[in-house]
């Protein structure tokens, strides 16, 4: 009789679930909007997750007592403290279940490869990272700018924008940004630019970093410094994670996640400086898988299941399935 695993992954814009059989073939697939508990409340999180359980069970054509084992990773479950009301939740839509929780940032670390264990930096409009070692002992970050913790597309535009006031104001270098940002909103001059951020009638934000990746591409010094800025701190999260667990000495893979990684190369080349003054032995590799496979496999973990070939043919289903 075959076994069922439950994967999900809830963020602050969208939520997927997904089942699987023992042998990693995709059966059913729940999708909806936000599940972050602090972006929907408790009871918008629980009416989320029981929606994207119903959803992947329905389509999977099984009973929710079929299901042996999940995982679960969810934007917002961030401290101690956030356990009790995350499980309490969780065990009323899956009574019986075992299952593991984590943030949602961990699911690209299973996902992302076969060990299973290593460290994930997660950066799109915000960044992240965690890890876990081959003993299972966690690692992770605040998870928060205002700690310092901050290295992706929205801080890359912010600090794009004040190198452009400072060139601007002649307390800088001179810069490319300046009238990249210009032609990106329209704006007559840079003068125009920035008194029309100030007055509203321009808004730039995280969806512009293309225009700093493309001027760091150009050769713009200012421009590349700030990407190489980036990478320096998406690699300090790393290594902060690294000296956590106590594996700098050891050969183990880290997972880039996320779109802030298409950007620029100088991206990856610089964190990988960075983590290898640390850890030498260190891989840095691209996830290419959709993180909520992590979570199935987390699922699996539950019940002693060996993940690794498993791994690889969800990743080949859910090439086609794309959700």
């Amino acid at each position: 009789m075959s076994q069922y695993f439950l994967g999900i992954d809830t963020g602050a814009t969208k939520s997927h679930a997904l089942i699987a059989d023992e042998h990693g073939r995709i059966r059913g697939f729940g999708e909806s909007g936000p599940g972050n508990w602090e972006v929907v409340g408790w009871d918008g999180m629980q009416a989320v997750l029981a929606e994207i359980i119903e959803q992947a069970i329905r389509q999977a054509g099984i009973e929710r007592t079929q299901i042996v084992g999940a995982g679960l990773g969810l934007a917002g479950f961030d401290w101690p403290e956030d356990r009790s009301p995350h499980e309490e939740i969780i065990g009323q839509l899956l009574p019986n279940v075992p299952f593991a929780l984590v943030n949602d940032a961990f699911l690209g670390l299973p996902a992302g490869t076969d060990a299973g264990w290593g460290v994930v930096v997660s950066a799109g409009t915000s960044c992240n990272a965690t890890g876990r070692n081959p003993q299972g002992q966690m690692g992770r970050m605040a998870g928060s700018s205002r700690f310092g913790e901050y290295a992706a597309s929205g801080e890359l535009v912010l600090f794009a924008l004040q190198a452009v006031s400072r060139a601007w104001s002649r307390r800088g270098p001179e810069t490319a940004l300046g009238a990249a940002f210009c032609t990106a909103v329209g704006a007559a001059d840079v003068s125009d630019l920035l008194a029309g951020l100030m007055r509203g009638r321009y808004h730039i934000h995280a969806e512009k970093a293309p225009v700093v990746f493309a001027s760091a591409a150009q050769g713009d010094t200012v421009a590349r410094e700030l990407v190489r800025w980036a990478g320096h701190s998406l690699g300090d999260l790393a290594c902060g994670v690294i000296r956590q667990l106590e594996i700098a000495d050891l050969a183990f893979d880290v997972v880039l996640a996320g779109s802030f990684y298409k950007g620029s190369p100088l991206i990856q080349e610089t964190m990988a400086e960075t983590i290898h003054t640390l850890a030498p032995r260190a891989r840095l590799v691209h996830l290419n898988a959709p993180p909520v496979i992590g979570a199935v496999l987390l699922g699996m973990e539950q019940v002693g299941a060996a993940t690794a070939v498993v791994r690889r043919v969800l990743i080949d289903e859910m090439k086609w399935r794309n959700p």
